[in-house]
């Protein structure tokens, strides 16, 4: 991927060294890409299905709790962050630009970089459970040692694999921004538990399309993409792909449990938003075929 020299985000927040943050576990709305992680842990230790981790996951009760921690530096000048800073700002120009071509203004999340735990709007973040969006303070937070566990756990390597990470959790937030979580959350809680996660494959997949639009305006405005960019995004799309994991985990698959789609429902709507370009083509709710 081709980044060095380009913008670099002033929205981030590097918390590293900073400490822990308290007893609470993230609250509901609050799961991002890597919650795989923690849902193969317990399925290790407990002897259940990591789809069923997941749920409970993505499902706790009550409103989050705001909790803010003291004001930190600016991030680090090591060539892993000024990535991050670079890829984040891709994503703004991109969504700066689509919104605005309909009359809206984008309002970016930060990005804030921790190690180990930090106190978030949607209760502590953990490392264990990835990268997340958190939609109470409309932040994106991410322990960058995810990438490694990525090419350890996963096979998955490569920078775009990453940025596409970072994509994903930004396409949550523009959904917040398009008001389509909200909506969403609010009908999973009247729904089943079948309705509820098929809703959630729904809603994860969009993002996944939504990284896919802004890597087409991204690699059209400034040529970001290489030879097996994509790849490599496709791999990481279908390693944590609702079949994989549970094959995985337990040797079967449930579908009815999926609560972010499968390996290729994954690749195919990335790709789709990849070829695309538009967010039109990104309505994962109203298509009968995922």
């Amino acid at each position: 991927m081709k980044w060095e020299g380009n913008r670099e985000s002033d929205n981030v927040e590097d918390r590293r060294g900073s400490g822990g943050g308290g007893g609470f576990g993230l609250g509901r709305g609050s799961i991002g890409i890597g919650t795989v992680v923690i849902a193969l842990i317990g399925s290790a230790v407990f002897g259940v299905n990591p789809l069923t981790m997941l749920n409970l996951l993505s499902g706790g009760g009550g409103s989050p709790v705001v909790q803010q921690g003291p004001p930190q530096a600016g991030p680090a000048n090591d060539r892993q962050t000024r990535f991050v800073r670079t890829v984040l700002a891709d994503t703004e120009d991109v969504w700066g630009k689509l919104f605005a071509a309909k009359g809206a203004t984008y309002q970016p999340p930060k990005l804030v970089i921790f190690s180990d735990a930090t106190r978030t709007a949607c209760g502590t973040g953990q490392s264990a459970t990835g990268p997340f969006y958190c939609p109470a303070d409309q932040d994106v937070y991410i322990d960058l040692s995810f990438y490694t566990l990525m090419q350890e756990r996963f096979g998955v390597s490569g920078e775009f694999a990453q940025a596409y990470v970072i994509a994903h959790e930004i396409g949550h937030h523009v959904q917040n921004q398009l008001g389509i979580s909200e909506k969403v959350h609010a009908a999973r809680e009247r729904s089943s538990e079948r309705d509820a996660n098929a809703m959630s494959v729904r809603l994860e997949l969009q993002a996944d399309c939504f990284a896919g639009v802004w890597a087409f305006h991204g690699n059209q405005a400034r040529g970001i993409l290489e030879q097996g960019d994509v790849a490599s995004a496709l791999k990481a799309a279908s390693a944590i792909g609702d079949d994989a994991l549970q094959r995985q985990a337990r040797g079967t698959v449930v579908p009815d449990s999926f609560t972010h789609g499968s390996s290729e429902q994954r690749m195919r709507w990335f790709n789709k938003g990849l070829e695309a370009g538009q967010i039109e083509q990104c309505n994962t709710f109203e298509t009968r075929q995922l």
